[in-house]
């Protein structure tokens, strides 16, 4: 993917260094808002520069050179922007100069990097995925300014200790919006993001060392949450006042569909179509992976779109549902989990834990199917989110059991076990 620049060229006449009438012709390489200047190594007669059309007026042997000249530069520029932009290179105006004087091109910065990196993937990578990225260059930025009293540092400059330093400080910092600093897992997330972008300049080639090669990344193993049956049910059968209610509605539609709460909120008629089996399902496409996935509408979900067919704000909006903000959703799912008397951390994406966990694997739905409706690329992805709960364990062990039974009597297998 090629990032989109604004890019001009500018042709000017140097009239504070003029000698003898004569001033030599700068050009202005401009690139998104940024512009770097230099001579085309050519000089002219003051009387004889338009700077309107950026070139040389009249006929005469020596101006029709000059402009010749001049388109030979222009071309020249414009090839080179287009090629570093083709080639997915850091395009600046003074890398293009660079490029055109022969000059060596300065080393890229961390920061600088993370900007490219951002400005790349806007159109590739979902809102919340790119808005992490912000946030790890926030911490880089905190991290060179408190600990290497810098506010930027050379790629070259990156290495072993760089990265546990960032590490411990990551852990250890206390942002003003909340009190805590962040645990193991979630400094491993803002290094695994700046492994993410250090990798993008290697295969640029900005970078000829990979500083992680000697760096392992220490996630701690733990248990997703989801809700039990008789959780979930206690959710569903509670009466709500009206904001609570209809964030039940779109928690527990979540639970029975094992939508994100972003695919919710972009659920249109159009993403609900009738399937071979002449049964309503779900068509979409995941935000984060662009995969697509297929889930059945089962009652408890169709009810809930029913419930809300003609309800002003979807309607108004396009949606199926109407849905709150995320940050309300989840503000309104705690009051939710206190009046239901459920000592969980009851977010949003719980429901689709629930989904993968309580409604398909503990009903017996085989984890290939489960993987497909969660629109995962692999099926380990889908192992981490749904684990078989016990009371699966036990039915699946009844049921064998009673295999057992039928084909030999207890009696039968004892005599065989004792003799």
């Amino acid at each position: 993917m090629t990032a989109q620049h604004t890019f001009s060229i500018l042709f000017w006449l140097n009239k504070s260094k003029a000698k003898d009438g004569q001033a030599p012709i700068w050009v202005r390489i401009t690139v998104d808002g940024k512009r770097k200047e230099v001579s085309v190594k050519r000089k002219l007669d003051v009387k004889l520069w338009n700077n309107k059309k950026g070139r040389a007026n009249g006929t005469r042997q020596e101006v029709r050179e000059i402009n010749h000249y001049l388109d030979q530069v222009q071309s020249r520029l414009y090839a080179i922007y287009q090629e570093m932009n083709a080639a997915n290179e850091l395009v600046t105006a003074e890398a293009i100069k660079n490029r055109f004087t022969g000059a060596k091109q300065k080393e890229f910065s961390l920061v600088k990097l993370f900007d490219y990196h951002n400005q790349e993937m806007k159109e590739s990578l979902a809102w919340g995925t790119l808005k992490n990225y912000f946030t790890t260059q926030k911490y880089v930025i905190r991290f060179l300014k408190q600990e290497r009293k810098t506010s930027n540092i050379y790629l070259s400059q990156l290495d072993y200790s760089f990265l546990t330093s960032f590490e411990r400080f990551v852990k250890t910092y206390k942002p003003t919006t909340h009190r805590q600093p962040c645990t193991q897992n979630g400094a491993m997330k803002h290094i695994e993001r700046l492994r993410k972008v250090v990798n993008l300049a290697i295969k640029n080639g900005w970078l000829k060392d990979d500083p992680f090669k000697q760096f392992k990344l220490k996630f701690e193993k733990k248990d997703r949450g989801f809700l039990t049956q008789e959780e979930l049910y206690r959710i569903e059968e509670k009466a709500f006042i009206d904001r609570l209610d209809q964030t039940r509605d779109i928690f527990v539609f979540s639970c029975y569909t094992g939508l994100s709460y972003a695919e919710v909120y972009d659920l249109t008629d159009e993403n609900i179509v009738t399937g071979l089996d002449g049964k309503l399902w779900i068509h979409g496409q995941r935000r984060k992976s662009k995969e697509w996935f297929k889930v059945p509408l089962l009652p408890q979900a169709k009810v809930i779109v029913e419930k809300y067919e003609e309800h002003p704000l979807a309607r108004a909006n396009g949606k199926v549902l109407p849905v709150y903000t995320n940050q309300k959703t989840n503000s309104y799912l705690k009051e939710i989990a206190a009046l239901c008397e459920i000592n969980k951390n009851l977010t949003f994406h719980l429901a689709r834990h629930t989904f993968a966990t309580t409604v398909t694997l503990a009903n017996g739905v085989p984890i290939e199917s489960v993987s497909k409706m969660l629109g995962h690329t692999n099926l380990r992805t889908t192992q981490i989110y749904a684990k078989v709960v016990e009371q699966k364990l036990s039915d699946d062990m009844s049921k064998l059991e009673e295999k057992l039974s039928g084909s030999k009597s207890e009696e039968t297998a004892k005599k065989k076990i004792t003799s």
